[in-house]
């Protein structure tokens, strides 16, 4: 019985693998050209997890970056930090003054023409493209708010794959995938809510959606006039694939066309010792440890010193030890605060003692969070940020304070609040579990798709029919005109019939009249 049962099992095996070869065949090792438009460490903490994860499978990957880790088999770096300004450490009112839809719309589109004309007039890429050779397969690049990237992809006649390290950005889906996100149940991505459940946020929504677009069109629009780029000259590539930050127990769910995945995560790196003072402090705290940052972007000693003063006032009337990102030394500082430039901040938040997370909520932080289940107290600037926390107080894992408004009292009621209720806790348990149960880890996602789009050629099959209709088409516009013409057509007919009738009623009974007299 036992021999009978190993035979089968060997068949099994070899019908499994005859089926594997089948429906995968083999790639062989890809020439990837990676391309990082937006000097933002968090931004480049995605691509980098990716680009690992396609070396490690034996691909081969050129990567143009500011930010350098390396050199390393498979894997060759391409340093462009002379000419893309990296964004680390910057005042919080730069970006404050951003929350505007005009200004933030303006600072993108610059920024990614700039950094895309700076790119692409870099000798090393120009020796790239006038190479007579196909030297690689395929273009893996950053496409935040323009798709200028994809010109790479153009002149080396080779498909692209783009990498969105925020939120899907609503503005560009359009052109990017074919469909229109609907605003009845799509948040913008600087929309403050997660989720517009009201008539006034639907219609917030919409107009904040239209608004923003038309932003998109007239900067992008001014800049081709007064400044145009060789990308401007043709009709870009459409990416076979896009992979997006996201993942739907922090995002909400919403219609997703075959072109794109979530690889929400894919940054989070195993956990690794926690320092030796940092780790004596954390286990030395009988009531639990709180983390504070506002990331690597924005410069914690630049806030407001009546917003300083009201952190430290509230971090000296709780229990628990806090975790201080702060730049330089601070004044006054707690007895119970510990302040560094920097914090192992993956590491920090898988420790069992963390209780709170107060947090900016920028994507690679929600993730970490989500991740270890630990709650979260949001206190967004700029972006993505409001939406991001507001999607974990719809999780029931967090609480948000406006910085403009924020008081003593308001932190110190919200600090308490989710450290004494054990309901966040749960919640944030609850998330974490559901953001760990899927079929794929992120890097396999990005493994199996990249080579997905080399089996198949740019995998045209999955775009959209809608990338091949107007604007008109799309919104059937045509369709409504044509329907319009045909109703007008028709009462027109029977308004003529009636008017004919009516006349010749009158005709009729004037006549009968004239008879009887």
């Amino acid at each position: 019985m036992t021999s009978h049962y190993g035979v089968l099992m060997i068949a099994f095996g070899i019908c499994l693998g005859i089926c594997q070869v089948i429906v995968l065949p083999p790639v062989g090792a890809a020439n990837i050209l990676a391309v990082q438009t937006l000097a933002a460490k968090s931004h480049w903490n995605v691509m980098r997890a990716m680009l690992r994860a396609l070396t490690d499978r034996g691909h081969t990957v050129t990567v143009f970056t500011p930010f350098l880790d390396g050199n390393r088999d498979g894997y060759t770096e391409v340093d462009v930090s002379g000419d893309l300004k990296v964004r680390v450490g910057l005042n919080v009112s730069r970006y404050l003054g951003m929350q505007t839809v005009p200004m933030f719309v303006a600072y993108m589109v610059n920024s990614t023409r700039t950094n895309c004309g700076s790119i692409f007039k870099d000798r090393r890429m120009r020796e790239i493209f006038d190479s007579k050779s196909r030297i690689f397969d395929v273009v893996v690049a950053e496409a935040l708010w323009l798709d200028c990237v994809s010109y790479a992809a153009n002149v080396l006649q080779i498909p692209i794959i783009y990498v969105i390290p925020s939120p899907i950005v609503t503005h560009w889906e359009r052109s990017y995938f074919g469909h229109f996100p609907n605003p009845a149940a799509v948040s913008n991505v600087m929309f403050w809510r997660s989720v517009p459940k009201t008539f006034a946020d639907r219609l917030a929504n919409t107009l904040h959606t239209v608004y923003g677009s038309w932003w998109l069109w007239r900067e992008g629009r001014r800049h081709r006039q007064n400044k145009p780029l060789p990308s401007d000259a043709v009709d870009l590539v459409k990416p076979s694939l896009t992979f997006f930050n996201t993942h739907f127990i922090t995002e909400p769910p919403r219609p997703l066309s075959p072109d794109t995945v979530q690889i929400g995560g894919i940054h989070l790196a195993p956990p690794e010792p926690i320092p030796r003072d940092i780790l004596e402090f954390i286990d030395d705290a009988p009531h639990g440890v709180i983390y504070f940052t506002l990331g690597s972007v924005v410069l914690m000693s630049s806030l407001p010193e009546n917003v300083v003063s009201v952190f430290r006032e509230c971090f000296s009337q709780i229990p628990q030890k806090v975790l201080w990102k702060y730049e330089g030394d601070m004044k006054d500082k707690p007895k119970n605060v510990m302040t560094r430039k920097w914090f192992p901040q993956r590491d920090i938040l898988l420790h069992p003692n963390m209780k709170l997370f107060i947090s900016h909520g920028g994507i690679s932080g929600v993730y970490e969070t989500v991740d270890a289940g630990v709650p979260v107290l949001g206190i967004s600037i700029f972006y993505d940020q409001p939406r991001n926390i507001d999607n974990l107080v719809n999780a029931g894992m967090a609480i948000s304070i406006d910085i403009h408004s924020i008081t003593k009292d308001k932190l110190l009621n919200a600090i308490l609040q989710i450290v004494n209720d054990e309901k966040y806790q749960k919640k944030a348990k609850i998330a974490s579990e559901r953001f760990k149960d899927r079929p794929m880890s992120p890097a396999d996602s990005v493994v199996y798709w990249t080579e997905y789009v080399l089996r198949h050629n740019g995998a045209p099959h999955l775009k959209s029919h809608a990338l091949n209709l107007t604007w008109y088409q799309y919104f059937l516009v045509d369709v409504i005109i044509t329907f319009l013409s045909i109703a007008f057509i028709v009462l027109f007919i029977i308004c003529y019939l009636l008017k004919m009738v009516y006349k010749n009623y009158l005709k009729y009974a004037h006549n009968g009249k004239a008879k009887r007299e």
